[in-house]
């Protein structure tokens, strides 16, 4: 682990840039604050401090295109399953009679892995990234599993 005095001297040397990059990148204050926290933390944990700056720099640019990803990839699954103004009034008991249905259909007919991975993401609320590490498989085949469930989903219950 780094000494703090070393720990200090390379916030000092390298945040303004870091989180000036980062906001840049993200365009959320809050976010790339988040970025730069979790890159110090790592750095803090190493027994090696960086080089130089552009290891910071390199790691800002690194962590900002992930969350990039992780955010676009989290807008597109939640574009696949939009909220309908006419489900919002419905009584409860009817939408959570269609909400056992579509379990009951979760259960009988998905396959696994298309279960585990709709089950994870909707019961557990777990990210596609989550889900991915969880089951040893690329997010890119997860996310591509999570799609498929959910317009087999859809394709049944509006045949009905």
């Amino acid at each position: 682990m780094l000494e703090q005095r070393t720990i200090e001297q390379l916030f000092r040397q390298n945040y303004s840039k870091m989180i000036h990059l980062a906001r840049v990148l993200l365009g959320n204050d809050e976010e790339a604050g988040d970025v730069v926290q979790d890159i110090f933390l790592r750095v803090a944990g190493s027994d090696v401090p960086p080089k130089n700056g552009s290891y910071l720099m390199t790691a800002v640019r690194n962590a900002c295109l992930n969350r990039i990803r992780q955010m676009q990839l989290h807008e597109r699954v939640k574009n696949l399953m939009p909220i309908e103004e006419e489900a919002d009034l419905q009584p409860t008991d009817k939408r959570l009679e269609g909400l056992e249905e579509i379990a009951a259909y979760v259960d009988e007919q998905l396959e696994e892995p298309h279960r585990s991975i709709f089950r994870l993401r909707f019961d557990e609320d777990l990210t596609v990234g989550e889900i991915a590490r969880r089951l040893g498989l690329n997010p890119n085949t997860t996310y591509k599993y999570l799609t498929q469930s959910i317009q087999r989903i859809r394709h049944h219950f509006d045949k009905h």
